[in-house]
């Protein structure tokens, strides 16, 4: 269910893009915490049935899970945490607070469109932070 959102609100930023443009969506990259729950089969089948018959159909979602983020209490660095060795990166403190988990963000998004006199497609990209 939670992912039936997502992918309606990325297919209605996608498409937006798509007419801003003037050019048929091919594949888009988001990104989110690891902890923020999306099952990423889900999502792309949820997408993927949103998206037929529309610009964005048959559009290859790539998904990246961004590792959660502590700030050691003891060197003041943030790092990444390795859920495998809980401790500080930098001076292996296992004193740190979590920091909040990285937000769902559409960071890129291809494009396709032919152009009459010649025979390559033009990509475009755009970053979204």
């Amino acid at each position: 269910m939670h992912e039936t959102v997502l992918a309606q609100r990325l297919h209605k930023l996608i498409l937006a893009e798509s007419a801003k443009y003037g050019a048929k969506p091919v594949a888009a990259k988001i990104s989110c915490g690891l902890f923020a729950a999306v099952n990423d089969e889900l999502l792309r089948e949820a997408l993927c049935a949103i998206s037929r018959g529309t610009a964005a159909e048959n559009l290859k979602l790539k998904i990246e899970h961004k590792p959660p983020q502590g700030l050691c209490e003891k060197c003041k660095k943030q790092f990444n945490i390795d859920l495998s060795n809980i401790k500080c990166s930098f001076c292996g403190s296992a004193d740190f607070q979590l920091l909040p988990d990285a937000p769902l963000i559409l960071e890129e998004i291809e494009f396709e469109s032919e152009k009459k006199n010649e025979n390559k497609s033009r990509k475009k990209h755009i970053k979204r932070k």
